[in-house]
């Protein structure tokens, strides 16, 4: 974490004690040019120095010091089967936060108060206790089906930007890509819509729970927390019993998976969530488990053609610049496009803005560079 010493602050304190640069370089007991270096940036002292500087000026740690990072995008990815996160990763996602700070003050007003978990755990009955306020908050009850538009609904008043984008479904990193904006107290959520129906309502409750634990997003944690709340929130703990229940009697492995693969169907989620779901009732509950290897409902899982959120939506692929934007304002009631309109109309932002924004060609975003500015 880079940081670095105030020279406005010190300056001023400076010139309100009557200082000069080389009296506070003796005071401390450093070199002038010790003191120089810290100013420019270029060195920082050690704590007991630090100290010593803070007590010459009569300033607080937090006037001294400047947390050069303290308002740096944070990033939290939704990545792609075991893909890993490299710093050329975060780094280009960082780039992309800085470059929507921009687009902040052309957004409606966002939602400045929002609902957290404030003791996340991945502990079982915790972790229901968390889901059950979440649904109760949505508006539906622990058996209902957690359709699309709760989700969405969910997001925006919690204040959350969505960004529908097709990404294609092999050529990047991300399922989903989260940047907060500390300073700003923003949030947006890069959707791939290149990507399968029965995964899509998981990544965007993953994103959700980014949104209830800010104090963990970007961290280990919170990804950890983040995919057993998605997966709970789906298929809490009451479908779970149910489900459970007719599994276990049923005396053959098929069958036993076709019993979790209607409840897998019918609400519209992984067969996989379904089977962790039941699998973390029966152990938390000491009961006997399913005896399916994660392997076979893999195997069964995979069998499956499956349509793509991208595909269900637009057709024919790929969509015109029209329906896209209007699709990510009537199905994803996304602010995104209309904050975009203003402010190209105000700045005279060009189409290369939108083409690293929003990731794409250099055609597509001229494309769409011409329907917003209509």
């Amino acid at each position: 974490m880079k940081k670095t010493i105030n020279a406005d602050a010190v300056y001023a304190a400076l010139n309100t004690q009557g200082l000069n640069q080389k009296k506070l370089s003796e005071k401390i007991g450093v070199t002038s040019q010790a003191v120089t270096n810290w100013l420019k940036g270029q060195d920082f002292p050690r704590p007991p120095k630090l100290l010593k500087l803070a007590a010459a000026l009569k300033l607080s740690y937090d006037q001294l010091v400047v947390d050069s990072d303290k308002n740096l995008p944070i990033i939290a990815f939704r990545k792609k089967g075991s893909a890993k996160t490299t710093a050329e990763h975060i780094d280009k996602a960082r780039e992309t936060g800085m470059l929507l700070r921009p687009l902040v003050r052309f957004l409606p007003q966002q939602q400045t108060l929002r609902p957290q978990i404030t003791a996340p755990s991945t502990t079982y009955e915790k972790l229901q206790t968390a889901v059950s306020q979440a649904r109760e908050r949505i508006g539906i009850g622990e058996r209902a089906v957690l359709e699309y538009q709760h989700l969405i609904g969910e997001f925006k008043d919690c204040g959350a930007v969505l960004i529908p984008v097709l990404w294609g479904k092999k050529q990047v990193h991300e399922n989903a890509l989260h940047i907060f904006l500390p300073a700003e107290n923003i949030t947006f959520i890069y959707l791939n819509l290149d990507t399968k129906i029965e995964d899509f309502k998981f990544w965007m409750a993953h994103e959700l729970a980014h949104i209830y634990t800010p104090m963990l997003t970007g961290q280990t944690e919170g990804e950890d927390f983040a995919d057993r709340f998605s997966s709970a929130i789906l298929f809490p703990k009451a479908l779970a019993e149910i489900a459970y229940a007719e599994a276990i009697e049923e005396k053959s492995t098929e069958r036993r998976i076709a019993a979790l693969l209607n409840y897998a169907h019918t609400h519209m989620i992984s067969l996989f969530t379904v089977f962790e779901e039941v699998g973390y009732f029966a152990n938390a509950m000491n009961l006997p488990g399913l005896n399916i290897s994660p392997d076979t409902i893999h195997a069964v899982r995979n069998s499956i053609n499956s349509q793509f959120v991208s595909e269900s939506i637009f057709d024919p692929m790929p969509p015109e610049p029209k329906r896209y934007i209007a699709t990510s304002e009537s199905i994803f009631r996304s602010d995104f496009f209309g904050a975009l309109k203003r402010m190209i109309h105000e700045t005279g932002t060009g189409p290369s803005y939108i083409r690293q924004i929003l990731r794409t060609t250099i055609l597509d975003a001229e494309a769409i560079y011409r329907e917003v500015l209509d």
